[in-house]
């Protein structure tokens, strides 16, 4: 409903000074300026917020936790710096998790965000502008106020020092000011609600005294300040840092804290590789691993604390979205820039074997980069999908339209030459041909070799059979082993071929896809596969413009996996539904486990359970 008119034009109609076609552009563009301002305790990307705003905790926490004890957790590598945000050296573990954030996201839903350091927001329903104001008892670990000016201090901190990814991502934020003590308003350059949300929901705040004269992307020798539950407390670095729950923090009744952080001490111990760590665990060097490796599930978590009951071994069911983890092809390689050649090589890949001989059949074969939710493309486009496609139809791969996806399939057998013919015929499309069981080019005679970079020992086991199969079709893959701080290093300056990654789990299609494929963020190392890709960045876009309106952001999350499993940018690996989780048995948590997570920041040591441990494990 339009407005009333203003008095000025009132007014002026009424002596006469304005024609009656002059009064109706005046109305319509006083009309065009009415911005309605929306005030919210809860930030909500997606759907709707299942707590209100009088809510006391979170469903999945036990708000009578007892507090104390000491849980360690393991390493594998070393750091050699204490700020998280650095663009070179490896941060130490949790480092991420000393500043707390404005909101704080609930782990039994997608996308809903709820006050941490902020009490509320006000914004524009046009999503031009939002104030943040700041709850007034907020505190850094030195007491120093929680206030606007940090808030806008950390933005454009971020802005002229912090990663490539975020100045491109936040390039539409006009400013961040301190409208007073504690109020932050933000100013869009182009009004986008995505963009606007995301800068809100997941700020951690930083505190200017600290960090007014150090820059953002250099190492740090020493802790920084922080502002969270837990401070450093202790490290030897490179070896093991211990984080302390702060006596005095502030936030310790908020509602989004009530239950968690029940640890009274959090320990990181550094071991060299897996192998050496698991055998640290069964002795009883530290308290809790998720295993990711099948044969050690299967095979190694046995021994005399397990027969004595003081070691649990659990495998608890969930249908979490799953990453796709990968073998991931640099697609800017000049070996891996023809799709058919990428698609050749997915063949190599003898899942079924490998599941049988090496997995003892626990996983299931990735094929979406939607895996576990609704938007895993499947069967052939519906016409939703079809519709979202037209625009650039001539820039997909025709199959896109007539086939579903589905990597290959064997009989298990370890025999694969159905598999390796058609592999050695789009190799042969692709300009390569084998000569001396060589695969070599046909143009310029180069034999095709190139290598894998790992950081891990167990990587190497499961990257050998794929190895064992590429050598069959003439192509030599070399296993190259470095330490943690050069695998970093070389996949930021895309110094491979390919990697052993992955690409996030995505619960439904969100702006983050923009820093995974888009071209805009190529410097980022989220975007592994190097892709610059017209019709990726124009459903990646579009999926941002849609967020509001879920049936057509089903048409398009759809769409783009279909797009990204038949550019074939990776080899897909695998996935299991369930956490397989070992610890020392002192711990209880609460009943409900949240949805979205394993749960560990709401477990608690259990005096009565502790008790019954060995002295080095209570």
């Amino acid at each position: 409903m339009l407005r009333q008119l203003s008095w000025t034009v009132t007014m002026l109609l009424a002596s006469g000074m304005l024609l009656a076609d002059e009064v109706a552009a005046k109305a319509e563009t006083e009309a065009k300026e009415v911005v309605n301002i929306i005030e919210s305790t809860s930030l909500v990307g997606f759907g709707e917020a299942k707590y209100g705003s009088d809510f006391s905790h979170f469903d999945y926490v036990n708000p009578q936790a007892p507090k104390g004890g000491l849980v360690t957790y393991a390493q594998v590598g070393t750091y050699d710096s204490f700020n998280r945000y650095a663009t070179r050296g490896v941060s130490v573990a949790g480092a991420d998790a000393i500043y707390d954030t404005l909101f704080l996201s609930s782990d039994d839903e997608i996308d809903s965000h709820y006050p941490l350091i902020a009490e509320k927001v006000r914004y524009a329903d046009d999503f031009s502008w939002m104030e943040v104001d700041i709850n007034p008892q907020a505190r850094f670990h030195d007491g120093h106020p929680i206030t606007a000016s940090d808030v806008a201090f950390t933005f454009s901190k971020f802005m002229k020092e912090g990663v490539p990814q975020y100045k491109v991502y936040f390039k539409d934020v006009k400013s961040v000011t301190a409208k007073s003590d504690l109020t932050a308003r933000i100013e869009m350059a182009t009004p986008n609600r995505e963009i606007l949300f995301a800068l809100v929901k997941g700020m951690n705040v930083l505190p200017e005294h600290f960090w007014k004269d150090k820059n953002l992307g250099e190492p740090l020798t020493a802790p920084p300040l922080g502002s969270s539950a837990y401070k450093i407390t202790a490290y030897k670095p490179g070896q093991s840092v211990t984080y302390s729950l702060v006596d005095d923090y502030w936030a310790k009744e908020l509602p989004v804290n009530v239950g968690r952080h029940n640890f009274q001490n959090i320990k990181y111990d550094y071991y060299r590789d897996e192998t050496v760590t698991l055998e640290a665990f069964k002795a009883g060097e530290y308290d809790i691993r998720e295993e990711n490796v099948a044969k050690f599930w299967a095979t190694l978590y046995q021994g005399t604390n397990f027969d004595k009951g003081y070691i649990l071994k659990e495998e608890i069911a969930h249908q979490i979205p799953q990453s796709m983890q990968a073998f991931v092809f640099n697609i800017q390689s000049p070996y891996f820039s023809d799709v058919r050649v990428r698609e050749a090589l997915n063949y190599a890949m003898d899942f079924e074997w490998m599941n049988k001989s090496l997995f003892y059949n626990q996983y299931t074969r990735t094929r979406s980069y939607f895996q576990n939710t609704d938007y895993e493309a499947k069967d052939k486009p519906s016409e939703g999908e079809l519709n979202v496609l037209a625009p650039v139809k001539d820039k997909v791969p025709p199959r896109v339209f007539t086939t579903e996806y589905q990597p290959p399939v064997s009989d298990g057998s370890g025999r694969i030459r159905t598999q390796l013919r058609k592999a050695i015929a789009l190799m042969k499309d692709a300009g390569w041909e084998l000569k001396n069981k060589v695969m070599t080019n046909t143009k310029t005679g180069e034999p095709f070799a190139f290598e894998l970079l790992i950081y891990s020992p167990t990587t190497e086991r499961l990257a050998i059979p794929v190895q064992k199969n590429l050598k069959l079709m003439g192509i030599d893959m070399k296993i190259r082993t470095v330490d943690t701080t050069q695998y970093i290093k070389r996949v930021r300056d895309r110094d491979f071929d390919m990697v052993s990654a992955g690409y996030s789990a995505n619960p439904y299609p969100n702006p983050n896809l923009l820093i995974a494929w888009n071209s805009k963020f190529i410097d980022s190392t989220y975007n592994q596969a190097g892709v610059k890709d017209p019709a990726i960045d124009y459903l990646t876009e579009k999926i941002v413009e849609n967020q509001q309106n879920p049936d057509v952001l089903l048409d398009y999350g759809r769409a783009l996996d279909r797009v990204l499993q038949w550019n074939f940018f990776v080899i897909p690996q695998w996935h299991i539904s369930k956490f397989r989780v070992a610890s020392w048995d002192k711990f209880s948590r609460p009943e409900v486990r949240p949805k979205y997570s394993l749960g560990k920041d709401t477990w608690w040591v259990d005096p009565v359970k502790a008790a019954k441990l060995p002295d080095k494990r209570r």
